[in-house]
C-alpha cells in the first residue's frame, strides 16, 4: 500500500543543484530522465568540479575529467545545460557567497522546481552526510527564497524569481514524496551513473561500493512501494508556497 504521495508534475522547468559530479546520478537522475521524456526542461548546477574525488588522480587532472563525465551523464538523461561554479571540492562553505552564486543561476533559469541533495547530518539510511552535501543542500534551500527578493543579492542573475514551488532533497531519511521511475527512467539513470567511469574506477574494490546497476536497482526497488510503484526516487519536498487554498481557508 502506498505511503507517500507522488510529486506533482504540473510544472515545466527544473534546476538541479548539487556539490559534485555524480551526486545527481547517485540520487535523482532517474527522475530527471522521466521529466525530460515528458518534455520538461532540466538544468544542472554543480558547485564544484569534484577535483578532490579520485585519490589516484591529482585535482588538476581530475577536475576536467569529472566535468566531462558529468556532461556525458547529463546527456544520457536529456540534459544539455550544465554549469559549474568552481567552489573548492571538499571545503565548500555555507554562507552568503554560495547563496549568491546559486541565486544567480536560479534567476537566470527561473525554475518551478529545484532538486538538491540531503542536507541533514545523517542521510541515505543513517550514514553521516558529507560536508559539501550539507552546505550545498541548505544553501540551495535558502537561495530558492532569496531569489525572489529583489533586495537580496540585487542585480545578480537578472530580475527576481519567486516562482519556485518546491525544493526537493533526495537522500533524506524522512522523504515526503516520490517519483515513479519504473522501466526506462531507471535504465537511463543507471546509464548516467555508469558514465562516471573514471570516478567509479577510482573508488576501488576495497571501498565495498557495489556496481552502479546493482546499487541503483536495489535503491529504486526498495523505494518503489512507498508510492505504490515498482521503482521510485524519493524526495523530502519543501514547499515554498501553498498549492491551493492555505490550510486556514479549509
Amino acid at each position: 500500500m502506498a505511503e507517500l504521495p507522488v510529486l506533482p508534475e504540473d510544472w515545466e522547468r527544473c534546476l538541479a543543484v548539487v556539490a559534485h559530479p555524480d551526486d545527481i546520478e547517485y540520487g535523482s537522475a532517474a527522475a530527471v530522465a522521466r521529466w525530460t521524456a515528458q518534455g520538461k526542461t532540466v538544468s544542472y548546477l554543480l558547485v564544484t568540479r569534484g577535483e578532490a574525488g579520485i585519490d589516484a588522480i591529482p585535482p588538476e587532472r581530475a577536475g576536467p575529467l569529472r566535468e566531462e563525465e558529468q556532461r556525458r551523464a547529463a546527456r544520457v538523461v536529456g540534459v544539455d545545460d550544465v554549469v559549474f561554479l568552481d567552489h573548492p571540492d571538499g571545503v565548500v562553505e555555507y554562507g552568503p557567497a554560495l547563496r549568491r552564486d546559486i541565486v544567480r543561476e536560479i534567476r537566470r533559469r527561473r525554475p518551478d522546481v529545484i532538486v538538491t541533495g540531503a542536507f541533514g547530518v545523517r542521510a541515505f539510511g543513517g550514514m553521516t552526510n558529507q560536508a559539501d552535501h550539507r552546505a550545498v543542500g541548505l544553501a540551495t534551500l535558502d537561495a530558492a527564497r532569496d531569489a525572489g527578493n529583489r533586495w537580496i543579492f540585487p542585480g545578480e542573475g537578472g530580475e527576481p524569481w519567486g516562482g519556485v514551488r518546491y525544493v526537493c532533497a533526495d537522500g533524506e531519511d524522512t522523504p515526503t514524496h516520490g517519483v515513479d521511475v519504473t522501466g526506462e527512467p531507471l535504465e537511463r539513470g543507471i546509464a548516467a551513473l555508469e558514465a562516471h567511469a573514471a570516478y567509479l574506477a577510482g573508488l576501488g574494490a576495497d571501498t565495498g561500493a557495489p556496481p552502479a546497476r546493482q546499487l541503483l536497482t536495489w535503491a529504486a526497488h526498495r523505494a518503489g512501494p512507498a508510492i505504490g510503484a515498482t521503482a521510485a526516487v524519493l524526495f523530502d519536498v519543501h514547499a515554498l508556497r501553498f498549492d491551493g487554498p492555505p490550510p486556514w481557508a479549509e
